[in-house]
């Protein structure tokens, strides 16, 4: 594990809970390249209706990380998200069950470039085709209409907040959440008050989240946030992360009815620090310096 200062920690210790620190950049290419060429390949499978990858498919693309996923024995975080950014980049397209690569991917593949990380960054904030909000398993009714916001609006406004950061320090989690909650533009993932007793856990009527008052925003808007963190500004470079084993790790949750039988609330209940990093402040700020930046070439 790589030794870091945290906020909070003084200089030279690490934050007590000891989070793994995931330096995400100089990987990000080298993934790209090597997802491309599973797809290339023809080894990578998606849902017609979803446009998820399979299970499978999943763990090839776990296989060819160049660190390997974020966590060894839990669910899939960047294993996941890779073929979804490559189609919402215009990088993979379906064809029957299988990707195959576009002109656009055909491209990447034969001279990959951080440009390329900045497009797919782009390209998926203004995506229609999947809602992250879906890997929220345990909350249910997210299918109801007219229930939640629409997702590009969402990823915006997580965007801004990591656009506000100061790039290249350390920022607890929480202190982000709040940023998202609290200054403009807001992050709101249910269109009305109404729309949140459809929401629930466990059971629709007693686990309503309209219960939940002030604990609703963390446990939806909140727990989207870190899904868009860990999963997709992770996974594509621009953020570097501290992070520790979900389980347990948030207890914004415990006093929800039907709560007690979560460990975690979400698979990426363990993201507890970011830092925007020389990468990701590039594509957040000022796309054009992309070719300018001294970062590794893919390794294979």
């Amino acid at each position: 594990m790589a030794l870091c200062t945290f906020p909070g920690t003084s200089p030279g210790t690490i934050a007590p809970a000891r989070p793994i620190v995931r330096c995400t950049a100089p990987d990000a290419l080298s993934n790209l390249l090597a997802v491309l060429e599973l797809v290339a390949d023809g080894q990578v499978s998606c849902s017609a209706i979803t446009r998820r990858p399979s299970a499978a498919s999943v763990r090839l693309v776990e296989d060819v990380l160049v660190a390997g996923d974020f966590y060894d024995d839990a669910e899939p975080i960047s294993a996941f998200a890779w073929p979804l950014l490559l189609q919402a980049g215009g990088l993979a397209q379906l064809a029957g069950s299988k990707l195959e690569l576009t002109v656009r991917g055909s491209a990447a593949l034969a001279r990959p470039s951080y440009q390329s990380i900045g497009t797919l960054w782009a390209r998926w904030l203004r995506s229609v085709s999947h809602d992250e909000m879906a890997r929220i398993e345990a909350i249910k009714g997210q299918r109801k209409p007219a229930t939640l916001t629409a997702a590009a609006k969402r990823r915006a406004a997580v965007a801004a907040g990591l656009a506000a950061l100061q790039p290249g320090e350390w920022t607890d989690v929480d202190e982000l959440l709040w940023m998202l909650r609290t200054q403009p533009p807001r992050l709101v993932a249910v269109r009305s008050l109404m729309a949140l007793w459809r929401l629930y856990l466990v059971d629709s009527y007693y686990g309503s989240l309209g219960h939940a008052s002030r604990e609703a925003w963390d446990v939806v808007e909140g727990r989207y946030a870190l899904c868009v963190l860990f999963e997709y500004a992770a996974t594509l470079g621009l953020v570097d992360v501290g992070y520790v084993d979900p389980r347990g790790a948030r207890d914004d949750y415990r006093s929800l009815w039907g709560a007690d039988g979560y460990p975690s609330l979400s698979r990426y209940d363990g993201l507890r620090y970011l830092r925007v990093n020389e990468l990701g402040t590039a594509i957040l700020h000022d796309p054009e310096v992309l070719p300018c930046l001294a970062l590794p070439v893919p390794r294979r």
